[in-house]
Formats: C-alpha cells, structure tokens, sequence
C-alpha cells in the first residue's frame, strides 16, 4: 500500500558488470570497515551530548548507490527515503539530507529520538555510494524531556517530527532547519553540536569512499560491491540455512504493559518456515508475523512493514548467526545487504503491532523490536534442538532530570544493558549492551556533571537465570540524589523475563526501587516519564539477566561454588536454583558433596513435565494463571 504515510517501496537490485578479483575484493571490504570506523569515531570525538559521546547510541553505515548496506559490523537504519523524496539526480557534492520521521523513514527509523544523516559519495558528479549515520539524542521536543512518553497516544506527543530534507546544500548548512529543531529540544546545544558532528563526519567518510572510486575505478568497485554481497547471500546459504531442517516453527513472546493500558500480554509472534531447494521461489527462510498482537494505544509500536521490511531483514539476521559451527565463525560472519534475499517476510494487515497505522505512538518501540529477536531465537530454537542462547534483553533507558546545584536545567539518560542468555557451549555474558560499542555513563563523568552520587555499580547478584549455562547477569546501580529530581524510565521485562531454554531457567525481572530500606521505599513502575525523588534518596536500578541453557541440577559444583565465590550467584541461590549447599567461609566456600547429592535427587524428583521454554513466575499473572504457552512445547 502506498500514500502519503505508507510510501511506495523501493527497488534495488544486482547489476551486471566485470568480475571482481577476489583480493581487490578483501581489499575493498577492508577499506569499507576503515571508513564506517572513521566515521563513527570522528563523530565520538567531536559530539556533545552523553548520549552520543560518552554512551556511543549511535552507528554508522556505508550504502551502495542501489541502497544496498556493503558494512555489516552494526545495524544501519535505511537511505531508501532521501532516494525516493531526493531523486539521486538532483543531489550534488556536499549535500546532506536528514530524517527522522518514523512513517517516512521506509521503517529504518523506530522512534524520533533517532535521527539520520545521509551524505551521498560522488564521482565525477555521479552519485556512486552514501555514508550514513543515525544514534539516538537526547531530546527532539514533545511530551516529556528526553522525547520518549511513557504515556504517549500519538505521535504528535513525541517529538519534531522530520521527514526528509536537505539539511546541508552543497556544503552549507540550512540553518532555518537547524534554528526549527534545536528551538523543539530542551537540549539545543548539544542537539546542534551532534548534529554538526554528524554531518561533518559523514562528509568526511563521503570523501575518503570517492577515494577508493578515483582508486580503482567505479566499474572495478562495484564488482568489489557486488562480490562482498554476494559472498554474504552464499556463507549464509551454506553455513545457516543448510543447518535449519526444512520445515515451519512457531514461537511467540510478549511485552508486558505499553503504558497507557493496564499489563497484559502484548503478543509477537513468527511462524518460520526452511523452505527446501526445490520450492518454486527458491531455497530462503520465511518469517511469517501473522498471530501479532493489535496495534497498542501506547507507545510500543514499531513500523516493520515498509520496503518489504529491508530494515528488520537485517536486524534480525545477526540471530541466525549462532547457528555457525564455531563461535569463532559466527564473530566472522558480517550481516549486510547480501542476507536479504534469503529471507521473505510476510507482514499482517495494517494495525497490529507491526503494521502501526499514524499516528500511533512508537517512542518505546524496543519492546518490539528486540523481543522480536528472541521470538526468532525461539523459532530457530526448536528447529536445532535448542542449540541457540536464551533470550535477553539487554536495553532500557533510564534516567532523571531536574535543576542542578549550580541553578541550571539538566538531563541525564543512560542505556543500561542487562545479561545475555546461556548457551549450550558457555555461560552468558554479563552486561551487555545490545548497541555495539555502546556503553553505560562514566561514574567520574556523572558525578561531575549532574547533581548524583553513584554509590553502587556492579552486577545484580542472581539475577542470571539457572542452567547448565547460567545466563548472563545484569546491572545494579545506586545513585543517590544530592537535589531534588525526577526518575524517567522506559523499560520492559519488568513482569516477564528472559526465557530459559532446554531445561534452563527465566532469569530476573527489570527492578527500579527508590530509597530502598528506608522510610519512603517504593517500587517504581517499569515506564515512568516524572517519578519525584528527594534529596538523598538512593535510586536502585537492578537491570534483566539472562535466561539459563539446560539443567541447572546438571551444572557441575565446581562451576556453582566459583559462581559464589565471584558474588555472580548467593548462596541461597545455590541451594535453591542448583541444588547445591555451599559451606566454609565467605573468601574459601566450599559444596557438601553430600547433602547436595541429596538436594539435588529430591528436586528432581518433586519435577513434573517441564516446557522446552521457561518464562519464570511472572507470565502467570498476565495469561490468567497458565505457566506456560502452547508454544512453549515441543
């Protein structure tokens, strides 16, 4: 369907032209990592706001001139929407367009916060590539300071809306477009220093990628182009999907509450079918998203169903990479343009949660977005036995603002990671952060410049979910508060959790708890735009752990008493998760081999059938008291 909220998709395709030699081809993709490095670390350097310099929420991708992603170290978001409102012919050197409107963004953009910089690579005034970067700043306008309401209903409460435009025309800056949006933010400076930090990164990434054309000629790079692509579509077709037996594996997952309604199970569901060599479209995954939930009136919507959803083809693709014979190979294996004629997508009618109609709200659309990874992982769990990690959720946004000591507004938001799932090989990783390279706030940092103390930062003990392989553990972190504030918090799993899988357990829950163990301790709701904070309340924010990979009664002793010995897992933790009594002193504990032995057979036998998936104790107050969902079976 096209219109004017619901553009009309863009084709890009292969041409044909001389056959690349494959060292230039190596030499090509190196050159391309260069670049896409470059430019993400002029802008680190050069921008202002924490979000940006010191968190690093931002990425950088190089485009071919067919709008094809040639990088794969990160997500991108899309040039798709400057092509189709700015035909290439119209554009020239030093030239940048912007955008940051959701539903003209051909679903490269989730939520407004997240802006988009393109720099187009000429040749001889041909256009021949694009440099693009987008990361998410601190404050575009709308409802609430930092641009994300908890209770939005429309888009209009979000934000300045953008659609794209040239923001910089043949090297000079638009600054009527520029003065617009830093007088919507509440941050304008370092609004216009990121922005000015972006786009000089861009240009600078669009020069040094004419280089490489003026190098070897446009003809011989684009073989280069078309090789590094190609080798993608064939590693994939022979490393990944010769691994998934043919057939049709369905999985679901939730979000928990959208911040308008009351909790509820917010469903997300993918049928994904391996269809064999001799279907008549050919060998290629099939990700069919019927069975979603209905549009929220919340803010949890995500626009998935644009450009035959090119975005959330290579957003999820990274999933299908555990499935490699190594972990070694897997950190190999890049996801750009080549992977997306494997996969088909199959989006339902419009208003669903996938398939928003404007203006519904999307500010929060992570809850989508990166449960649909683990709806994917679910899927391809039950299609390999369970050979793929347990679920995560390694993304919220936290954060208070307020008036400083000094008299000043300020607003701080942080990405707090949380742990990543076990894995039939190893334990999860703890903290980590699902944007590459990203990072929480540097306590020295913080402290020095918002009105806070961080009296605690370290890992959430138990919060890792039970298995052979624990899951990862989350973050802990106390600030206390040294004025008068408010918390803002735009977070999920704080009801549901992070499935275990083949045995293994849900990890913990997503926590904010204000002044802890003192008279005014209240928990506080997982979406929050303004909780009040006094002076010298401590403000405790315990982030989501991993789900757990197998058995936790088969998970050696040795492997528990050094999980306590580490302070990862509490000694009661050890007896009630692992069946394993912990004695001796705190620096030296030891396993009574015995009693444990003990524990351990008695668990086990109080054990009825289990489901292949555990979601922990919170689905059954949101599904009416069931523990487990049909899917969850084999």
């Amino acid at each position: 369907m096209s219109g004017p909220h619901r553009p009309a998709q863009l084709r890009s395709g292969r041409d044909t032209g001389p056959e690349a030699d494959p060292v230039l081809v190596e030499i090509v993709a190196g050159y391309l990592a260069s670049v896409e490095m470059q430019v993400e670390t002029a802008i680190g350097r050069t921008s202002r706001s924490p979000m940006i310099r010191d968190a690093h929420d931002y990425r950088a991708g190089i485009h071919d001139r067919r709008l094809r992603k040639l990088t794969g170290r990160s997500y991108s978001a899309l040039v798709h929407p400057v092509v189709r409102d700015f035909p290439i012919e119209t554009m020239r050197p030093g030239d940048v367009f912007f955008h940051n409107d959701v539903y003209l963004s051909e679903g490269g953009i989730g939520h407004l916060p997240d802006l988009c910089v393109t720099a187009p690579v000429f040749v001889e005034d041909r256009v021949v590539a694009f440099v693009q970067a987008f990361g998410h700043h601190d404050d575009i306008g709308g409802a609430v300071p930092g641009s994300m309401p908890s209770g939005a209903t429309s888009v209009f409460e979000e934000g300045l809306m953008v659609p794209p435009i040239r923001l910089w025309d043949r090297g000079v800056p638009n600054k009527a477009a520029l003065r617009i949006m830093t007088r919507n933010s509440r941050m304008p400076e370092s609004l216009a220093a990121d922005l000015d930090a972006e786009c000089s990164a861009c240009l600078m990434g669009a020069r040094r990628m004419a280089e490489l054309f003026e190098r070897y000629g446009t003809p011989t790079v684009e073989a280069c182009f078309q090789a590094i692509l190609d080798q993608t579509t064939e590693t994939f077709r022979r490393e990944v999907l010769s691994r998934i037996p043919v057939g049709t594996y369905t999985f679901e997952d939730y979000a928990e509450h959208d911040g308008v309604d009351p909790p509820r199970l917010h469903t997300q569901r993918i049928s994904l079918t391996r269809t064999s060599a001799g279907d008549p479209d050919g060998e290629r995954l099939v990700l069919d998203f019927a069975g979603t939930g209905p549009q929220a009136r919340g803010p949890i919507n995500h626009c998935g169903d644009y450009a035959d959803g090119n975005f959330l083809k290579k957003w999820l693709a990274p999933v299908l990479r555990n499935l490699a014979d190594t972990p070694e190979r897997m950190a190999q294996l890049d996801v750009n343009e080549g992977v997306v004629p494997l996969i088909e997508m199959r989006f339902p009618p419009p208003g669903t949660l996938l398939t928003p109609v404007f203006p519904a709200p999307t500010n929060a659309r992570t809850f989508v977005i990166l449960r649909l990874l683990g709806v994917l992982a679910g899927a391809l769990a039950k299609a390999v036995d369970g050979r793929v990690p347990a679920d995560q959720e390694t993304i919220r946004y936290t954060g208070v603002y307020g008036t400083g000591l000094d008299g000043a507004p300020y607003l701080m938001r942080e990405v707090l990671g949380g742990g990543s799932g076990g894995r039939y090989y190893a334990d999860g990783e703890d903290t980590v952060h699902v944007v590459p390279d990203s990072r929480n706030l540097p306590t020295e940092f913080s402290e020095s410049r918002f009105p806070f103390v961080v009296e605690r930062l370290g890992l959430a003990v138990d919060s890792g979910g039970a298995g052979r392989h624990r899951g990862g553990l989350g973050y802990e972190k106390h600030l206390r508060m040294l004025a008068d504030a408010h918390f803002m918090s735009i977070a999920d799993r704080s009801i549901l959790s992070c499935w275990g899988v083949r045995g293994g357990r849900a990890g913990r829950p997503f926590q904010v708890t204000v002044d802890p163990g003192g008279p005014g301790e209240r928990e506080v709701d997982a979406l929050a735009d303004a909780e009040p904070v006094r002076a010298g309340e401590v403000i405790r924010i315990r982030t989501t752990g991993g789900g757990g990979w197998g058995d936790p009664l088969t998970r050696p002793y040795d492997e528990v008493v050094r999980d306590v010995l580490w302070g990862k897992v509490s000694r009661t933790g050890a007896r009630e998760d692992y069946g394993t009594v912990v004695t001796g002193p705190g620096d030296d504990p030891r396993v009574h081999v015995e009693e444990s032995d003990h524990l351990r057979a008695s668990m086990r036998a109080g054990r009825g059938d289990q489901p292949f998936f555990d979601r922990g104790p919170g689905y059954a107050t949101l599904s009416g008291g069931a523990t487990s969902a049909e899917v969850d079976w084999l």
